[in-house]
């Protein structure tokens, strides 16, 4: 299981969804999707762009969890 930590990094950064959404040139839907953890896939023009915006790397944003054998 990933896990996105968009909502730590941005408040680390102290960037509100509206600001990242601006530097990035994405939807606040999308982006409320990624924070969400609702998201099956980010492209990486669009993690580029995020670690940009925050400055960060993409183990900031991303994390592994291994998942339990019934939730798969």
């Amino acid at each position: 299981m990933i896990i996105i930590n968009l909502d730590v990094m941005m408040a680390k950064r102290k960037m509100s969804l509206n600001e990242l959404s601006e530097k990035v040139g994405i939807t606040l839907a999308n982006l409320s999707i990624l924070k969400n953890n609702k998201a099956k896939a980010v492209r990486f023009s669009t993690l580029d762009a995020i670690c940009r915006a925050l400055d960060c790397q993409p183990s900031d944003i991303l994390e592994y969890a291994p998942s339990a054998p019934n939730e798969e």
